[in-house]
């Protein structure tokens, strides 16, 4: 326990959140300037330290759950929250995956020569300090943690009080390999109160010392951190996925996606929300999907063309289309080819994950061209949107937004660039 879990009692949050700032600010100097091989000695002794803990980890994330359903919460969430032995080996070979990632740190992205002989030449650096604000997902306090760690920042992390011990438990794990590799403990720093008061602060940039904040949750989080902070963020808007199943596609091929889109994990942000299917496609092709989602318990609500091919089916309202389940529920319509596919995910999607599956090419780049999402895919399942998927080793959050960073959050994306400058003596003409 670091000295401010012990002063939490007796420290207000105000001034909680600032030491916390300030911390950050010194290790960012010093993370960022450390080696390679460093930064990666510390991921792979958290990663051991991570296998070492999953009794303790277990024991913490039962906490959570137990709280989560004591409160009544929805399956999806607790799908979310819960930790098995799967899952922690899953978290320890992210670190290990992260490790093993080109370190950006220092890269040269472009060099050329000014006609007067100056060398310039654009280079990546750490953007500093990163303010991490997430739910009920645990893994994410290592993922957020190793990300930044890897990329040459600093971080302090805000989990929800939902899965506060499972956080903490995870938390240590990563100061186990921070302080096993010499680097500061305030690398990675976890904020240890529930008072909401924290997030206000981090959101305010605490004085200076956080750099960017990443929201990783539900629509009211990031709308909170859209609508307060005074420092930039990486937008993660809500994930209203869609797969759009043409005329000319497989039939096994879209069961089977639409299947895995949409069931595989119901409460992830890259699970489709949304299935449109083309109206001219074969008589068999929307009875087989609609079936096959309520034979694996998804809830269908459908317009009057899904309803009429199967009783189970309930209507849908205007709603359905621009709701998030994170549950087995799904939206179903049919459109009149792929333009109104478009059309309707321009006007109802979150500019997240779309997906098409057809076999015919042209259909499908005229789909991946005017598809304005972060994540556009042929012929696989939208539940790819995922920074481990992408070879990224992680993801700090897929960001749906235009400035910077777009898609899975991962090391590049963690960092910004710098202009240096090397010349022989020039001066500027008058």
């Amino acid at each position: 326990m670091n000295k401010l879990d012990r002063n939490i009692d007796s420290a207000g949050t105000a001034e909680l959140m600032a030491q916390m700032g300030i911390a950050a600010r010194a290790a960012a100097r010093e993370v960022a300037l450390a080696p390679p091989a460093q930064k990666n000695e510390a991921l792979a002794a958290a990663a051991k330290a991570i296998r070492d803990s999953v009794a303790i980890i277990l024991e913490a994330n039962a906490k959570d759950v137990e709280g989560a359903r004591a409160r009544g919460t929805t399956g999806a969430f607790i799908d979310r929250l819960t930790l098995n032995d799967a899952r922690i080996e899953g978290i320890a070979r992210s670190l290990e995956d992260i490790a093993s990632l080109d370190d950006p740190v220092g890269t040269t992205m472009a060099t050329w020569t000014r006609p007067n002989g100056l060398v310039i030449e654009r280079v990546r650096v750490p953007l500093g300090v990163i303010g991490i604000i997430y739910e009920s997902r645990p893994n994410v306090t290592a993922d957020a943690g190793a990300l930044c760690l890897k990329s040459g920042n600093a971080a302090i992390l805000r989990g929800g009080s939902e899965s506060l011990h499972s956080s903490r438990a995870i938390h240590a794990c990563l100061l186990k390999g921070l302080k096993t590799a010499g680097l500061p403990e305030a690398t990675i720093q976890l904020v240890p109160t529930t008072d909401r008061e924290a997030v206000g602060h981090m959101l305010k940039g605490l004085h200076g010392n956080i750099d960017v904040i990443v929201p990783r949750g539900g629509k009211s989080l990031v709308a909170r951190v859209q609508e307060e902070a005074r420092v930039p963020v990486f937008a993660h808007l809500e994930g209203i996925c869609h797969t759009y199943v043409d005329k000319d596609a497989d039939l096994a091929m879209a069961r089977e996606i639409v299947l895995n889109a949409k069931m595989r994990r119901t409460g992830i942000c890259g699970a489709t929300e949304t299935l449109l299917v083309d109206r001219s496609a074969p008589a068999e092709l929307l009875p087989d999907l609609v079936k096959v989602l309520l034979d694996a318990g998804c809830a269908v609500r459908g317009d009057a063309a899904t309803q009429a091919v199967d009783s189970r089916v309930t209507p849908a309202t205007e709603e359905d289309w621009a709701t998030e389940y994170l549950d087995a529920i799904i939206s179903v319509k049919v459109v009149d080819g792929v333009d109104e596919a478009i059309e309707h995910i321009a006007r109802y999607g979150s500019q997240h994950t779309d997906a098409i599956v057809t076999g015919n090419a042209e259909t499908a780049q005229r789909f991946l061209d005017r598809v304005d999402s972060a994540i556009v895919l042929h012929n696989a399942s939208t539940q790819f949107a995922d920074g481990g998927e992408f070879g990224f080793g992680a993801e700090i959050g897929i960001a749906t937004g235009k400035m910077h960073a777009r898609g899975p959050v991962g090391v590049e994306q963690l960092t910004s660039f710098k202009y240096v400058v090397r010349g022989s003596g020039q001066v500027r003409p008058a």
